[in-house]
């Protein structure tokens, strides 16, 4: 399934913001399409997004995926993972995240994850409160319900009973210590490390060809998921 990533800088309210994320959708196009065309849309919305931003966030993920599920019937089955993250003026950095996206911050050659792995096998207490069920089969990897590999998603209608989309929300101050940040999929860390991808790249200027540079790492690792990487280099 193709990942669906934005990357862009934009003017909002004599504000610079740097806005990133990576939507890795699992049994339809449709939803990591619509995340890509409305979270952020979404997220700027909220009244107090400026305030407090990451109760807008939180906000945002909930509605978005509330809209996701009333237009099943529109979008399909399936749901899309989600991690999202918000340079403000260059000196803050807010990242949200469901799923298993992730989203690494460099400082002083030092990786730091700000997102987190939602695994089925964390979460099994939330899962199975919640009537569901997490599978081990051997061979394979924990699922929801036997079907889905992650605990936290958008959309998954057909599961929603027992998974959840609340966010993680993660904030960074950025000072002159912070060198870049990387946002991927979990085609790249099912094959490298936080600190591997950082080291990769340590010596690269170039946002394009350093996230090109850890793609084809993860390819010459032969991971054989989909995998979509984000790099902003911050000085």
């Amino acid at each position: 399934m193709e990942d669906y990533v934005v990357a862009e800088f934009k003017q909002v309210d004599d504000h610079e913001l740097g806005l990133f994320a990576i939507f890795d959708g699992h049994l339809s196009h449709d939803i990591p399409d619509y995340l890509r065309s409305h979270l952020f849309v979404n997220i700027l919305k909220e009244p107090d997004f400026w305030t407090k931003t990451e109760s807008a966030v939180r906000r945002a993920y909930h509605m978005t995926d509330t809209t996701i599920l009333e237009k099943a019937g529109d979008l399909g089955r399936g749901g899309s993972t989600a991690v999202t993250a918000i340079l403000i003026d260059c000196q803050k950095l807010v990242v949200a995240n469901v799923g298993d996206s992730r989203a690494v911050i460099c400082k002083n050659g030092v990786a730091k994850q700000l997102s987190v792995d939602h695994e089925p096998s964390k979460e099994r207490t939330d899962i199975e409160d919640r009537g569901g069920f997490v599978s081990r089969f051997p061979g394979d990897v924990p699922r929801v319900d036997g079907q889905l590999a992650v605990a936290r998603a958008f959309g998954d209608k057909s599961l929603k009973e027992h998974l959840s989309s609340e966010p993680d929300v993660a904030s960074e101050v950025i000072d002159e210590d912070t060198e870049f940040i990387i946002l991927a999929s979990d085609g790249i860390w099912k094959v490298m490390t936080n600190q591997e991808a950082v080291d990769c790249i340590k010596n690269v200027n170039d946002a394009k060809l350093a996230a090109k540079h850890i793609t084809e790492e993860a390819l010459a690792r032969n991971s054989s998921d989909d995998i979509s990487c984000i790099v902003v280099m911050l000085h």
